[in-house]
């Protein structure tokens, strides 16, 4: 009987340790980091690839994109320029209008020059990626990753001078207190 109770003591001392052990090895998640900002292509130019990489599904992503840009453009959410300063609905529509004033050659004779105004707008088709600012928790222990998403962006590419170059058209955040 006396070995017994040493025994149940052993046993009952073994599992104390274990759990004292394991809740001071796992503190829990940390922060791997408060803010990291990267760009995802969500149309696929590559036909090569599964559906799925670079790409958000036509049925899917149309609807997402222009849902953004409706709510940014009738003042539903708060958005802010590159520089983080706050856009009105009219500024947001006006970013999406170019004019072009070009002079330009008729096709026939006399091959005569004339005048025209060229203006394009830019519609949710021309979104290619969005941009995410996120913030990340770790936990060591399990070595897991949890990522939350503080802001987005619609971003488009733009050509100049034979460049394609990134051009956020403006940020939603989605943390009270951004931006910072």
């Amino acid at each position: 009987m006396a070995k017994f109770k040493i025994f149940q003591v052993i046993i009952l001392f073994v599992v104390i340790l274990s759990v004292v052990s394991c809740r001071q090895a796992s503190k829990g998640p940390e922060i791997l980091t408060t803010k990291i900002q990267y760009d995802v292509p969500i149309v696929s130019g590559d036909p090569q690839l599964d559906w799925w990489i670079n790409n958000i599904e036509g049925s899917r992503r149309e609807p997402f994109l222009k849902r953004i840009l409706e709510a940014a453009e009738k003042g539903e959410v708060k958005v802010f320029d590159y520089f983080n300063n706050p856009m009105s609905p009219q500024q947001v529509l006006a970013m999406g209008t170019d004019t072009i004033f070009q002079t330009l050659m008729r096709v026939y004779p006399p091959y005569e020059e004339y005048d025209t105004m060229i203006i394009s707008s830019i519609t949710y088709r021309d979104i290619k990626k969005i941009r995410f600012m996120e913030e990340w928790t770790w936990d060591p222990a399990g070595v897991t990753i949890e990522k939350k998403v503080i802001g987005l962006g619609p971003v488009i590419e733009r050509e100049v001078a034979g460049e394609t170059f990134n051009q956020l058209l403006f940020w939603i955040y989605f943390n009270k207190d951004l931006p910072k």
